[in-house]
């Protein structure tokens, strides 16, 4: 799915990740982590696609919504069992979008 139905500015966090062979519940508390990040202040929406390389790119209202969500002791203990057990590598990056178009037919 496609999020089109943002108003710039907002920030993006795009989140690409290289997965370890053993994934073990690795889907399982992804899903938790989108579920938790919808009920978060400041959450806008999210994409995200898999192949060799993941790509989540979530959006939110302001830097410290990002923050709020990053102290998230739930999150947290995911991020620490990601660095443990399911990423090779990974890499955050945040951005301010200041303006976005599309297209749709």
């Amino acid at each position: 799915m496609i999020v089109d139905n943002l108003q710039a500015p907002y920030y993006a966090v795009i989140f690409t990740t290289l997965l370890e062979k053993d994934i073990e519940g690795y889907l399982e508390t992804a899903t938790r982590m989108e579920d938790l990040a919808k009920l978060q202040e400041g959450y806008l929406g999210i994409e995200s696609a898999r192949s060799e390389v993941g790509i989540t790119v979530s959006y939110w209202k302001n830097l410290n919504n990002i923050v709020a969500w990053k102290n998230n002791i739930e999150h947290t203990e995911a991020r620490n069992l990601g660095r443990e057990k399911w990423y090779k590598k990974y890499q955050l990056r945040i951005c301010k979008v200041e303006r976005e178009y599309g297209f749709e037919k």
